[in-house]
């Protein structure tokens, strides 16, 4: 799974509002900032600070 790359630059850490990468495995989106990554289900990112889970 890989997310579209303008889809990737105007996602931002609903937590800091900072920029976020996808992560090695693919299978989420790291906030390094704020030191969590926000799962991506079914090949939607789930960008919910409740769903966020620590590096």
């Amino acid at each position: 799974m890989t997310v579209d790359k303008e889809l990737l630059e105007i996602l931002a850490c609903p937590k800091c509002k900072g920029k976020v990468v996808v992560n090695k495995g693919q299978d989420g989106l790291v906030c390094e900032r704020c030191r969590i990554v926000y799962p991506i289900k079914d090949d939607i990112p789930v960008m919910l600070i409740d769903e966020a889970l620590p590096i």
